[in-house]
């Protein structure tokens, strides 16, 4: 499993409203929301770095 770094994040009282709803609903941790929307964008625009543990990619 990849290490995890901690680090501050910034965002508009709205936004994290949003996101703290969406995470309920998908039964997730806001930071587990958080961390699945920016897995979902990266493999959307095809940025994911190659996993090293994954022969076939």
């Amino acid at each position: 499993m990849a290490k995890k770094k901690a680090f501050a994040l910034r965002i508009n009282e709205e936004t994290l409203k949003a996101i703290e709803r969406w995470a309920a609903d998908e039964f997730r941790s806001t930071n587990g929301q958080i961390e699945w929307m920016l897995m979902q964008s990266l493999r959307q625009a095809k940025r994911l770095p190659k996993r090293k543990d994954d022969p076939d990619e």
